[in-house]
């Protein structure tokens, strides 16, 4: 495949990952702006959120068994078709209810979308072009929070609440008219699908996903809206654990590709990603308004360092690391992300924004340092029948195992502004919590050695390792 090819492809993927990431990161920083324009309380509003995530993580696991039956191709074609409907309905929801029963449509749309981004992707780069491709999905995922608070600051200011949704329509459009440059792949009308491991996974991640999100509000992991569907999730993912390795048929997702070390290790290294890069993403707005007293709009505004950071890794520092051993750039990559929080360990209540704005810099070349390599050697080292099974693996510990992350932090951050009783003893609290993150970068910075050693000259990709 020629590389204008690929770059076409890529094209094709990046509008429709980017507009599912874009939306999530702005909705979410407009619910408090919905409860007051349907007069509904919080915990209503939430729900806006909420259903969007749990149909979202709940067709993941049937992206590798949809696109082996159907195509991948005709599978994202569909799944954009989905998510543009739901935006257009969302946009023009009249109440409440209606809003969140469309937000629940543009999930089922939005889920496939990134597993299927994958699996296309690796597939048709090939093992030689896997690191250059993987930017397409990299770069797109570490921006949209960055410039979706930008965006959803000036719509909220400047426009009305439906076009968050409607901002989706011309990227949807666009994606569909590429759609034609995705590979075409027939599908396999014989591909059955592991109807019990779909009855175990599903339900397991769907629960798991509304503990997490339970978990963020009053009671924590304490609550029994947290960890009774937290406990109910643990329990019928380990029973498909068990499904998975005992089934003749092929299951669902194929759980073996974690005992392998280069897959298994580097969806390890994901999942700690949400105490610390993903963790960030919620702190560091929560800082700017709640102590430094900005705007949703100057929010957006003074994140953007941090996505100029990750720009900068992958514009210019990633052809470097491609000639250097992956385990140095993920450690160096976490290293940046502790040298970036430690402005904020230390900082006052006013002052030192310049040491602020250094330090997201940092932390956004960190991110890019840390993950790209990553998911390079997570998918690098997949066959090309493992991949799309292996693709809705990887998703689902990122979707799932990230937000667990922000959920502890989120608790340890609550549980340390409720005994705040002034502004001095809050920003003690952010402090606090900023220690615990950088903290926890150290797990990914250790677990960095760990990864198999990857040759110079070919990226970060190594030979399938059992």
């Amino acid at each position: 495949m020629s590389q204008r090819r690929l770059n076409l492809i890529s094209a094709a993927l990046v509008l429709g990952v980017f507009t599912t990431l874009l939306d999530t990161t702005i909705v979410n920083i407009a619910i408090e702006h919905l409860r007051a324009a349907f007069d509904a309380s919080i915990a209503q509003t939430q729900w806006v959120a909420t259903a969007y995530l749990l149909l979202y993580v709940a067709v993941i696991p049937i992206s590798g068994w949809a696109s082996e039956r159907f195509g991948a191709r005709n599978v994202w074609a569909f799944s954009v078709a989905v998510f543009l409907a739901g935006s257009i309905f969302c946009g023009l929801a009249t109440s409440l209810p209606m809003l969140i029963g469309f937000r629940a449509v543009q999930g089922i749309g939005g889920g496939m979308l990134i597993p299927l981004s994958f699996s296309i992707l690796t597939r048709a780069a090939g093992p030689e072009r896997i690191g250059k491709a993987m930017v397409a999905i990299a770069l797109p995922a570490q921006l949209a929070p960055v410039l979706g608070s930008v965006l959803g600051g000036l719509i909220l200011q400047y426009w009305s609440w439906h076009w968050m949704f409607f901002i989706n329509i011309p990227v949807c459009v666009a994606a569909l008219a590429l759609v034609r440059f995705l590979p075409e792949v027939p599908g396999r009308p014989g591909t059955r699908l592991d109807t019990l491991g779909f009855a175990l996974l599903t339900p397991g991640v769907i629960a798991l996903a509304y503990g997490i999100s339970e978990a963020t509000g009053a009671g924590g992991f304490t609550a029994v809206t947290a960890w009774l569907p937290l406990l109910i999730g643990i329990l019928l993912v380990a029973a498909f654990v068990y499904h998975s390795l005992t089934t003749r048929r092929q299951p669902l997702i194929d759980v073996r590709l974690f005992a392998r070390r280069s897959f298994g290790l580097s969806s390890v290294i994901t999942f700690m990603a949400g105490f610390t890069t993903y963790a960030l993403t919620l702190l560091l707005p929560l800082f700017y308004q709640q102590i430094r007293g900005e705007g949703v709009l100057a929010t957006g505004l003074l994140l953007i360092p941090q996505g100029a950071g990750t720009m900068l890794f992958f514009l210019l520092a990633r052809r470097i690391a491609t000639h250097v051993d992956g385990r140095f750039i993920v450690a160096g990559g976490s290293a940046l992300i502790m040298i970036g929080i430690l402005p904020f360990v230390f900082t006052g209540l006013d002052g030192g924004g310049i040491l602020l704005l250094a330090g997201q810099l940092l932390q956004g070349i960190g991110f890019g340092a840390a993950m790209f390599p990553v998911m390079t050697l997570a998918f690098g080292s997949l066959t090309h029948d493992e991949i799309p099974s292996g693709s809705a693996a990887f998703s689902v510990v990122q979707r799932v195992g990230a937000p667990f992350g922000v959920a502890v932090v989120a608790v340890i951050l609550q549980s340390r502004l409720d005994s705040a009783d002034s502004p001095a003893q809050a920003l003690t609290a952010f402090t606090g919590t900023f220690w615990w993150v950088l903290g926890l970068s150290l797990i990914p910075c250790a677990l960095a050695f760990l990864i198999p050693k990857t040759r110079k000259k070919t990226a970060q990709v190594t030979a399938p390792d059992q």
